[in-house]
Formats: structure tokens, C-alpha cells, sequence
């Protein structure tokens, strides 16, 4: 039970909660780059027709430029302007209408009659270019009597002296713009608005629409005239919407749930290695005790028959049974070291401890392990500490690892080579015991069989005495770690914790 709210409480923090918060970030950036899209295209549209109608005015200017011309030459018969007003009306489908106007305003011609009853002079636009003799269109829309709408733009016709002499007014056809901007973008909506703000063409837009607040809209500036287009920001596409967010979120999905299965590998791999510690470590303890109980029922017997051997190697004294005498002795010598291994093995975990100080220790095996080694022709180099390292043990414990460790070493040996062993600080809190050798080393695939209890490549090992030195080192708090390469030796480091 406790295992599956665990693995369901690192499935939430692994992967609910990421996609939550990752799924509610990606959310909005989506949405705010889907509005600066949604923006950015706005203002190309708007451009577009800022350009276009730049151009519309421009044109339309220079049209009304060359007909002025002729409107000078024919100012006093105004009537000769009249096939030419409306021929060019008819060539231009932009123009609802052309005429001609005196310096006062007063309709002199026009291409239709559709405005002959117009009083021009009172038109806004006909009085400031009266007054500014410049190129004026006007902020209003007109309806004609045939229900056409126009917005008229007027150019004063001046002598060489500046004077006004006439005006030239086009009516521009608004349903013709209209429908110019149709080709463009047909389902945009969009609308011109005049300099006092007023709308004077619309596109696919309401009235509720154009009093819409300005941020659904974006504004392009015209440079011709003081009239600028508002182009409505196109509504979000939710459909798309959804589908990237979907992506995106099974992208988190596919890279969280590998994270998940990643972490719960290493868990179970945790697990499963915990749980071989505890049941190596309930086995050693399990053959400790049948070890401990068993030797006590050997040592009896053998204390027996070893006196019994002495008495006959008293009574028999001739050669050749002094050598098999010699071999009994010798075999029985054998059985006794392994059972005491066995008691070692079998001791109870509590134990009288002291503070040590370990190099004082190892200064005291020093002549015992050199004149092994002189024996064994192996050079061995000391590099202790001058500084006392207190560590917490069992003395005679620790000279049994380190002389265990050494005798390991020696026999490695297959010719004369070197032993070293270093004691040092390796932090504040721990002191490192190196013993290496330049021996025959230990292949790979046994390395890891190392620390199994009755493991052994020796012809006459037990399999206890790295077992039993372990236990020893872990009983004082520390660790013990083997290195060695096949052909190139040995290294045993032995980590202890430091009395402060």
C-alpha cells in the first residue's frame, strides 16, 4: 500500500505537476504569440491598403493636375472643357463625376448632371481651397441623387501670378474603393476614417463594430492625406490553438513519463540492492552463528586428538613416521586456524571499542610486515602521518585486517616487487589506509566475488578472510574497496571515520 502512494506521489510530482505548470505556461506564450501573429498580420494588411490608396490619391492628383491645364487654356469658354471632362470620366470607372468650378465656387461644367444644382461654394471642402489655394478632399461622404456615395477631392486651377482662376473637383466613387479593397482581402474588416475621426468607409464592419475598443484594432497612418485605416485584429483560431498546445503537451507527456520510468528504475534498482545488502548481511550473520557454534563443537575433539598425536610422535621417532607425523601436525594446524575464523566470524556485533591511534598501530606491525616482505623479496615503502589519526576501534581487530590485507598481498606476489602503504587525511571527517602491491592482481570476473563468504581462488582459502575484514571495518563505521587490474596489483583502501 505504502508503495503505490509512493509511486503515485513521484508520478504527481514527476509528471502531473510538470504538465500542469508547463502545460499552463506554454498555454499563454501560445496565446501571446498567437496575438502578436494575429497582430503583425493586421498591420501587413493595413500597410497594404495605406500603400494602395497612397497611390489611389496620387494618381488621382496627377489626373486632376493635367486637366487643369486644359482648364487654364479654356478658361474663359469653360464649355470646351466639357467632352474632355467627360471622356476622361468615362475612361476612369474611380470617378463618379468631374466639374468645373469659377474662383467663387460656382459650377461653371461638369461631366454629368447629376450635381448641377449643387451649390459648391458652401461645401467645407470648396471654401478651404478658396481660402489655401492647395489640393483639398473632403472629410465627409456625399449621396448622389442616384444614390451613388462620393467623397470629392478639389484642385484650384492658378494663373502665372498664383491668382485662382477655377477649381477642378472629382468625385471619387466610394462603392469603386470598396471594391478595389474587396480583391485584396474580401473577408477583412476594415475602415477608412477621415482626420476627424469619422468613418467614411467601411469593409465587412458594423456600426457596433467601429465603436469597438482600439485595442481589437490596429491603425495605419496614410501620407497623402490626413486619413488614416483600421483594420480589425482577426479572431483566434482555436482550433489551431488546440493543436499546438496538444502538441506540446505530448512532447512534456512523452519526456516526463521517461523521466518517470528513469527515476523508478533507479529506485527499484536501489530497492533491489538494499535488499541484497540485508540478505547478504541476515546470510553472513546466519553462517557466523553456525560457524561459531560449530567450531566450539570441532576445537574439543581436536584439542584431543592433537595431544594424542603428540604423544605418539613421542613414542614413534623414526623417520618416516616423523614425516607423516609432521603432516598431521601440520593439517591440524590448518583446521585450527579456520575454525578460529569461524569464531572470529561468529562474534556478536557489540563490542569494546577504544580511541586508537592508527598510525602508532601501523608503526608497530611495521617490522613485522617488513621482515615478511624481506622474506617474500618485496620492497615495502611506509608513508604515514606525523600527526596523530585517532580512530574509534578494537585494536587487535584492526592489526588482524591490516596483517590479513599484507598476507594477501604477499602472496600475489609471482616475483620481487613493491608494497606500499599510506595513512592519510581525506577530509576533516575521514582518514584513507591504502595497501597497495604491484602483484599478479585479480581478474575482473572475480573481483566482484570478492566479499561472498567462502569465495576463494587459493588453493587452501577458506573465502572468510576478506569477508571477516569487512565486517570488521563496517562494524567501526568505515568501508573497505578493492582495485586491481590483472598483471598490474592490488588496492585496498580502507576509509575510517576521525575522533574529533
Amino acid at each position: 500500500m505504502n508503495s503505490r502512494k509512493g509511486n503515485f506521489f513521484i508520478y504527481f510530482i514527476v509528471v502531473i505537476l510538470p504538465v500542469i505548470i508547463l502545460g499552463t505556461y506554454y498555454f499563454f506564450d501560445i496565446l501571446k504569440e498567437n496575438d502578436l501573429e494575429r497582430k503583425k498580420d493586421a498591420l501587413w494588411v493595413a500597410s497594404i491598403y495605406q500603400k494602395n490608396w497612397d497611390q489611389f490619391i496620387s494618381e488621382t492628383t496627377t489626373s486632376l493636375d493635367i486637366l487643369s491645364l486644359s482648364a487654364m487654356e479654356n478658361i474663359d469658354s469653360p464649355k470646351k472643357m466639357e467632352p474632355l471632362l467627360m471622356k476622361v470620366n468615362q475612361n476612369d470607372p474611380r470617378y463618379g463625376g468631374l466639374y468645373l468650378l469659377n474662383e467663387n465656387g460656382n459650377l461653371l461644367t461638369g461631366s454629368v448632371p447629376l450635381r448641377n444644382e449643387d451649390d459648391f461654394s458652401k461645401l467645407p471642402f470648396i471654401k478651404e481651397v478658396i481660402n489655401t489655394k492647395d489640393t483639398i478632399i473632403s472629410e465627409h461622404e456625399e449621396i448622389l441623387k442616384n444614390n451613388q456615395r462620393i467623397v470629392g477631392i478639389a484642385r484650384p486651377v492658378l494663373d502665372e501670378n498664383g491668382e485662382l482662376k477655377a477649381i477642378l473637383i472629382a468625385d471619387l466613387r466610394i462603392d469603386y474603393m470598396r471594391n478595389l479593397m474587396k480583391v485584396l482581402t474580401p473577408e477583412t474588416k476594415l475602415y477608412v476614417v477621415n482626420g476627424g475621426k469619422s468613418a467614411i468607409l467601411e469593409m465587412n464592419v458594423t456600426n457596433n463594430e467601429i465603436d469597438e475598443h482600439n485595442t481589437h484594432w490596429v491603425t495605419s497612418q496614410m501620407d497623402r492625406i490626413p486619413w488614416s485605416i483600421k483594420v480589425k485584429i482577426a479572431d483566434r483560431n482555436n482550433k489551431q490553438i488546440g493543436k499546438t498546445l496538444g502538441k506540446v503537451l505530448f512532447i512534456i507527456l512523452v519526456i516526463t513519463h521517461i523521466l518517470y520510468l528513469l527515476i523508478e528504475y533507479l529506485l527499484l534498482r536501489r530497492f533491489a540492492h538494499k535488499e541484497r545488502r540485508q540478505n547478504e548481511l541476515q546470510k553472513l550473520e546466519l553462517v557466523g552463528s553456525l560457524a561459531a557454534s560449530t567450531a566450539h563443537e570441532i576445537r574439543n575433539p581436536l584439542t584431543g586428538v592433537k595431544g594424542l598425536i603428540q604423544l605418539l610422535g613421542e613414542k614413534y621417532t623414526d623417520q618416516e613416521d616423523r614425516f607423516y607425523f609432521d603432516v598431521i601436525n601440520s593439517e591440524l594446524k590448518r583446521i585450527n586456524e579456520i575454525v578460529s575464523e569461524f569464531l572470529i566470524l561468529g562474534k556478536p556485533t557489540a563490542q569494546v571499542t577504544n580511541n586508537i591511534n592508527i598510525a602508532e598501530t601501523l608503526k608497530e606491525l611495521k617490522p613485522l610486515i617488513i621482515s615478511e616482505g624481506n622474506s617474500q623479496n618485496v620492497e615495502c615503502n611506509f608513508q604515514l602521518s606525523s600527526e596523530p589519526i585517532i580512530v574509534t576501534c578494537v585494536k587487535d581487530e584492526l592489526k588482524q585486517v591490516i596483517l590479513n590485507l599484507t598476507k594477501n598481498a604477499f602472496e600475489s606476489f609471482e616475483k620481487p616487487g613493491i608494497l606500499e602503504i599510506k595513512l592519510l587525511h581525506q577530509d576533516k571527517d575521514f582518514c584513507k589506509l591504502e595497501i597497495s602491491d604491484t602483484g599478479k592482481g585479480i581478474p575482473k570476473d572475480e573481483l566482484g566475488n570478492i566479499f561472498v563468504p567462502f569465495y576463494t581462488s587459493k588453493e587452501t582459502g577458506t573465502g572468510l578472510g576478506l569477508v571477516i575484514c569487512k565486517r570488521i571495518i563496517n562494524s567501526f563505521g568505515g568501508s573497505i574497496l578493492i582495485e586491481s587490474k590483472e598483471k598490474m596489483g592490488t588496492t585496498v583502501s580502507i576509509t575510517l571515520p576521525i575522533v574529533k
